[in-house]
This record gives structure tokens, C-alpha cells and sequence, in this order.
């Protein structure tokens, strides 16, 4: 039975009222319910995850018992579908594999008010708002919507770095921090397609990545009366794949998110102001208007098997793609391979990979 599309407000006035896993409201995490967790298997954690450095698995055991978590992903981008569309599955794969030391927030850096073609701009950012809420329920995702130093969230459509966004950021990365930190590729090609405000997103992070563990860099903007400032873990930085730089992206790491495709298909559909109407609408994408999620499911396949050609990888599963940056710390090749979920990474990249890792490594 094919389900029908309600209208974009109407949707909005009922999701507004139903919970995600957690909202970021001025840097406190209100919690909210979810779909139920499952219970955690797969692989130990990293030994980087551990406190104290090289521990064998019970050890590490004992010690992660004193945290929530072992392992933390932050995403953070543009637009409120940016995430379903570059990272959810990869993050869907790593819950399965973790279960509760699992945590994974997502952070948007615009208002998302100029998204639609008939609605206003407030109607606008509201329903998106609530649609990012629906789908990070079903992510297990906390949502954290950027505020400015003035307590306003960037308008949407005309992001520029800026000290006040390189304050947001910083002040935002640092309370979360995160293991990895995943955010939208910096364009290399001037041929390439871009969007402002993804640009935008890619060289605020660059530049303030290496302020993450520097306590005083925006304490003007956010005071600080810490008498013995802490050190702050700084994030491995990787990118995403970027569809508005079609035939530009590159990677390094693939994950196979083949068996979370049925979630990212409900994930997405959430978005029905963007995948039924904008979207469409816009004419960018190459996008017919889904009238079921039927429909859509087939859409957003052909998107996958789009990508995977575009990439190189025809024949293969679909898979989420990310670049590995020097931005925050530099990993090691093993280490990513411990502490991502299902890498099937071609080998010949994967040497090109450990090849450049050595040479940032100084080997």
C-alpha cells in the first residue's frame, strides 16, 4: 500500500509535537525519546578510545564503565537533509556495531528559512526544523541547531566565515568533543559546482580546527572564569561527499551502507518540504516529484548507483565516502580501520591513503 504525501505544514504541525533522541538548546542537552537502542556487537573499542592509552579489551572495559560512551561522532553542516544525504548511513552502521557507546550529534549552521519556494521564510525554517527532528528520532541523533555569539542562528543561503561563525564552531566542537568530526569537502576545482553555504561550513571548520584546543581564542565572544583551563580532545576531521561538487569529489575511506538503506530511506522521507517539493522544484537535482515512498525509494537508490559510478565504484555497494583531512589530528590508517564500521575500501586507495598518512606522520 503506497503512502500518500500530506503537505509539508501539516506534517510540521504534527512532528512538532513528537520527540527526537535530544535538542541542543544553549549548549544544554534536553533528552527526549527514541527508537529503542539495540544492544551492542561487533568490535572492541580502539585502543585510542581508551583513557589510558594501550589497554588490552577488559581492561579497556573497566575504564570506559566511567563514561556514557567510548566513542563520539559529530557531523556538522549547512542545511537540515545534509546529514541523511552524505553520513547516515555510515553512523546507522556504527550504532549497530556499538549499540549504547555509540553518540552522535549533528549540528546546522543555518536557519534553513530559504529552502522553499511557496512557503515564507519563517513557515520555512519552522517545518524544516521539525522534519531534522523526525528524522534524527529515528537516527538516535542529537540535533543541535548553530547559535551565533549573539544568539542567532546563521541565515541560510549567504553563510560567510566569519569570526562570530568560527566562534560558534569552536564553542560547539568543544563541548561535544567528539573522536571524529565529519563536515562537507573544501571544492579543489574551480569547475566544480558549489553551494555558499556548504563552503562556507568546509572553511570555517579548516581555519578553526586548529583553535579547538586553544581555550582563549574566542573567550572575547564566549567568557570564560576557568581559573586552569582544560585540554580539549581535537576531533580526526573527515569529509563527506558533496553532491552539489558533482564530478569533483574524491575519497579515501568507503563504507558499505547497503544494510542501512531501508532507515536511510525513512530518514530522508522525513524531509517531504524537500524531497516532495523543493527539490524538485529547484531543478539541480534530476529529480522527478516521488508520489509514495515507493517512489522515493527508487529515486534515492538511483542517486546511490549515480554516485557510485561517479566515484568509480560501479558494481559495487552502496556506500558512504569520506576524505581524510590533516585539519584536527592525523590518524593512522589502523586506527580508522578499528574504528569505522564496514570499510570496504578499494585497495589501491587504500595505499595511496596510508602512503600520504606516513608522510604527515613525518615517516
Amino acid at each position: 500500500m503506497q503512502q500518500l504525501v500530506p503537505s509539508s505544514a501539516t506534517r510540521a504541525a504534527k512532528l512538532e509535537r513528537e520527540p527526537c533522541l535530544g535538542l541542543v538548546l544553549g549548549g544544554l542537552l534536553v533528552p527526549v525519546s527514541a527508537r529503542p537502542k539495540k544492544p551492542r556487537k561487533g568490535k572492541p573499542p580502539s585502543r585510542r578510545s581508551s583513557p589510558l592509552g594501550e589497554l588490552n579489551f577488559w581492561e579497556s572495559r573497566f575504564w570506559l564503565s566511567f563514561f556514557l560512551v567510548f566513542m563520539k561522532a559529530l557531523f556538522v553542516h549547512a542545511h537540515f537533509d545534509d546529514y541523511e544525504f552524505s553520513t547516515a548511513g555510515t553512523f546507522e552502521m556504527w550504532r549497530r556495531q556499538l549499540g549504547g557507546d555509540f553518540r552522535a550529534r549533528l549540528i546546522i549552521c543555518t536557519d534553513g528559512a530559504a529552502g522553499h519556494h511557496r512557503m515564507s521564510r519563517e513557515e520555512t525554517a519552522r517545518v524544516r526544523l521539525a522534519e531534522q527532528l523526525e528524522s534524527a528520532k529515528l537516527a538516535q541523533c542529537e540535533i543541535e541547531p548553530l547559535l551565533l555569539p549573539n544568539g542567532k542562528a546563521p541565515r541560510e543561503a549567504c553563510l560567510q566565515v566569519d569570526s562570530d561563525l568560527l566562534a560558534a564552531l569552536w564553542k560547539a566542537i568543544r563541548d561535544f568533543e567528539p573522536d571524529y568530526l565529519f563536515v562537507p569537502p573544501v571544492p579543489s576545482d574551480s569547475l566544480a559546482g558549489l553551494h555558499v553555504d556548504h563552503v562556507a561550513v568546509a572553511e570555517a571548520v579548516r581555519k578553526v580546527a586548529y583553535m579547538i584546543n586553544v581555550p582563549h581564542a574566542f573567550t572575547p565572544e564566549y567568557p570564560s572564569d576557568e581559573p586552569k583551563p582544560k585540554s580539549c580532545k581535537v576531533p580526526v576531521i573527515l569529509t563527506a561527499y558533496d553532491g552539489y561538487m558533482f564530478g569533483a569529489n574524491s575519497y579515501d575511506l568507503a563504507v558499505d551502507v547497503s544494510a542501512a538503506f531501508d532507515l536511510m530511506v525513512d530518514m530522508t522521507w522525513c524531509h517531504q518540504s524537500q524531497v516532495t517539493e523543493w527539490l524538485p522544484w529547484v531543478g539541480r537535482h534530476d529529480m522527478a516529484v516521488p508520489k509514495s515512498k515507493d517512489e522515493w525509494r527508487v529515486t534515492l537508490e538511483h542517486r546511490y548507483t549515480k554516485r557510485n559510478r561517479e566515484l568509480g565504484l560501479g558494481g559495487q555497494p552502496m556506500v558512504e565516502v569520506f576524505g581524510v583531512t590533516a585539519w584536527g589530528e592525523i590518524p593512522t590508517l589502523d586506527q580508522m580501520k578499528a574504528d569505522l564500521p564496514n570499510l570496504i575500501t578499494p585497495a589501491e586507495t587504500e595505499v595511496r591513503l596510508a602512503k600520504r598518512l606516513a608522510q604527515w606522520h613525518g615517516e
